[in-house]
């Protein structure tokens, strides 16, 4: 309420109590101040004008209080002032009026003046203050707005500088899985390439080789034939053309994982202790070799002539990075390995060849294990060694890696399932050789669907002495099973209409259990084995002797076992 009073000045004679009476009668709330400190003070508390007599005029402008007041008014402020002036005959001193005017928002009334003009003046200085104070409202409520929009403004930057975080992390996840199924699907499209290029190859090699194999077997015959000398060298020449195809088959096959290995109980260190010389020899003088094998006895089941062959094919290629000479480092271990894309969680052997030969080029580098890929000179190379060395790791259910940088050397690694005590005893067991027998009134079912290859295994057998019949597919050679049991089968693997696994399988179940060579190139060694057990594999192209040792082996273990069953 202080803010809608009137203070009254006028300590001279009765003028204080008359107007305080006008302005009662008009309704406003009116304060009488004595003295210039009650009047200072009235103002401090708050007021909507004042009325004063210009007789009090000098000492209260005397006063800084009032000075300082007046200039301390926020911006929304014009305090009023009503002075009660004594009437004076012509204009007023410069000095008075500036005095007057120091007041700021001043009326000026010349006494004496009726009621009806003071109560006027008054109300026109309450509701000019009013308005004054509606104005501080507004800006009291512009500030509060302007509060409540900068706060509203700080959440909403914080709500976009989190929104921004937000979408910043969820772009950063975003590209880091396409990243990431960008390299799934490369590695996705590398294994499709690899298993594409890996059956046209070993569809091929298996022809080849079974081709190789007739030559081969030819050249047997031919040289037990002929008579003349002069045949002998041609037919040596000849069969030494068909053993390189033989070994480049070999590498096409293990490449495409189609060769049927012959695994066992595999020493790593022994292995590679037995071939230090050959590998001395195979890089040259000018490259040292260095071996540093583990002292663990890292034990694997593999074919250890296709370990032998990766090594080997390793260590060339790095003594033809190393042109200049350097050091070549064969190094064995074992490892466990956390489960990941090419390998199941276990223990591992580590078989690594390294050089610190010229290294390879990094846009090269996911190429060199493709078939056929060389950066050696035309004739220098076929660009299957190191296929080979990735298609036996793989079909030995171990993984072969590499890593190399352009003047830096390269290192590859063959990681192999380390073997168990109970596998490598009975696969131990399964390799000792048989002891060799006589052939002799034996019966002996070939079945084989290549008819040139079927031959000559057939004139073969023949030739040692056995008694054989033939058959050009699986049906038919359970037809003639049902006929007689034969002594012996020896059969293909891959066949159009049955495999040798089913096969097997198949006249086990008819003519109960038989005696099986599977002479083959190729075969899925893990369907043969759920089909057909652990037969004895005869690995095409083979001659005469190999076919005798395996088929009088096999007999006389067969042989061996009746009779220990018969005591």
């Amino acid at each position: 309420m202080n803010e809608q009073r009137v203070l009254v000045h006028a300590p001279r004679g009765r003028d204080a109590s008359v107007v305080e009476t006008v302005l009662a009668r008009q309704g406003i709330v009116t304060k009488v101040c004595a003295s210039e400190d009650d009047l200072i003070a009235s103002l401090a508390e708050g007021a909507a004008a004042v009325i004063l007599t210009e007789e009090a005029l000098p000492q209260l402008l005397a006063d800084q209080r009032l000075a300082t007041w007046l200039t301390s008014q926020p911006p929304w402020s014009d305090f009023p002032f009503v002075v009660l002036a004594t009437k004076r005959e012509g204009r007023r001193a410069e000095n008075d009026f500036r005095s007057l005017h120091s007041l700021g928002n001043l009326v000026l009334l010349e006494r004496p003046l009726n009621a009806e003009t003071l109560a006027s003046a008054a109300d026109s200085a309450v509701r000019a203050r009013r308005r004054q104070y509606a104005a501080r409202e507004h800006l009291e409520e512009l500030k509060r707005t302007r509060i409540e929009l900068e706060r509203l403004n700080r959440e909403l930057e914080d709500r976009i500088l989190t929104r921004t975080r937000e979408l910043s992390s969820a772009n950063d996840r975003l590209m880091k899985e396409i990243a990431e199924r960008e390299r799934a699907q490369a590695a996705l499209t590398q294994v499709q390439k690899m298993e594409a290029i890996g059956r046209l190859t070993g569809g091929i090699a298996h022809d080849f080789n079974n081709l190789l194999h007739v030559v081969n077997m030819n050249l047997e015959l031919v040289s037990l034939y002929a008579k003349e000398e002069k045949v002998r060298p041609v037919v040596d020449r000849a069969k030494s053309a068909a053993r390189r195809g033989a070994r480049l088959t070999n590498q096409l096959l293990s490449f495409a994982r189609s060769q049927s290995l012959l695994p066992k109980l595999t020493r790593v260190n022994q292995l590679i202790n037995g071939m230090k010389d050959l590998l001395e020899i195979s890089v040259g003088s000018g490259i040292e070799v260095e071996f540093d094998l583990c002292e663990e006895d890292a034990s694997v089941v593999l074919d250890p002539s296709q370990l032998e062959m990766a090594i080997l094919n390793l260590a060339v290629n790095s003594r033809d990075a190393m042109p200049e000479g350097g050091k070549l480092k064969i190094t064995t271990g074992t490892r466990f390995l956390d489960a990941d894309r090419d390998l199941p969680e276990g223990d591992y052997v580590l078989v690594s060849v390294t050089d610190s030969g010229t290294g390879i080029p990094a846009n090269v580098l996911p190429k060199v294990f493709d078939p056929f890929f060389t950066t050696k000179p035309v004739g220098r190379g076929t660009g299957l060694g190191l296929s080979q060395v990735y298609g036996f790791a793989r079909q030995s259910s171990g993984i072969a890696r590499i890593r190399s940088a352009e003047g830096q050397g390269t290192t590859v690694e063959m990681f192999f399932p380390e073997a168990d005590a109970e596998a490598d005893e009975e696969i131990a067991v399964r390799q000792q050789p048989a002891i060799p027998a006589l052939a002799g009134a034996c019966h002996i079912l070939v079945v084989e669907d290549d008819p040139d290859v079927r031959r000559v295994i057939v004139e073969c057998l023949s030739l040692i002495g056995y008694k054989v019949t033939e058959a050009a597919n699986g049906s038919e050679a359970l037809t003639q099973l049902e006929a007689g049991k034969p002594d012996l089968l020896v059969v293909d693997y891959a066949m159009p209409d049955m495999t040798g696994a089913e096969v097997i399988s198949e006249a086990r179940k008819r003519v109960g259990d038989i005696p099986v060579i599977m002479a083959t190139g190729y075969a899925d060694m893990a369907a043969v084995e759920r089909l057909a057990g652990r037969p004895r594999i005869l690995r095409k192209p083979f001659d005469i002797a190999q076919l005798g040792d395996a088929v009088s082996s096999v007999l006389d273990a067969a042989r061996e076992e009746a009779e220990a069953r018969s005591v």
